[in-house]
Parts: C-alpha cells; sequence; structure tokens
C-alpha cells in the first residue's frame, strides 16, 4: 500500500472507531434503550449521540488545526469535554 501513509496514531484512530462500534453494538443489544430528547428537542439514542460526538469533534479538529497554533492535544481535550456534554445533555 504504497498510496497511504499508515502510521500508528492513524491506525490507532480507526482502532478506536471500530472499538466504539463494537461496544456500542453490544451495549445496544444487551441493554436496550428508549430514545431521550435533550437541548436539541431531537429523540436520540446512545448511537445518535456517538454520531454527533464524532461529527462534532471532527469539525472541532478541523477548526483547531486552521486556527490555532497550538499542538492537537489540545483540540483532543476539547473534544473529550464536547463528548461528556453530547451525552449528557444531548
Amino acid at each position: 500500500m504504497d498510496w497511504m501513509a499508515w502510521t500508528w496514531p492513524t491506525a490507532l484512530f480507526f482502532a478506536t472507531i471500530a472499538l466504539l462500534l463494537i461496544v456500542f453494538s453490544v451495549l445496544a443489544i444487551r441493554f436496550p434503550e428508549t430514545p431521550r430528547v435533550g437541548v436539541l428537542r431531537i429523540e436520540t439514542t446512545r448511537g445518535d449521540r456517538l454520531f454527533i460526538t464524532l461529527l462534532g469533534s471532527a469539525f472541532i479538529n478541523l477548526a483547531w488545526l486552521g486556527l490555532v497554533s497550538g499542538p492537537q492535544w489540545g483540540a483532543l481535550i476539547v473534544c473529550l469535554v464536547f463528548a461528556a456534554a453530547v451525552f449528557r445533555w444531548v
């Protein structure tokens, strides 16, 4: 695969996404939940909130790369706070 530069951070990123999908699939099977309405006023399940978190985190990282000259670890911290907020209030 000469066309793609696989690095350890890239592999770790995709492995984490795969692990999250597996964990959330097992949770959905073992502990079914009813959708809840949060601050967005839409019904969401755990999977919906995971999707919102991943999408929002992508935009946070892109904005961090374009607007902030600090290390990318700062964006990770912002993403973790964002994820906690989404799973708590959305």
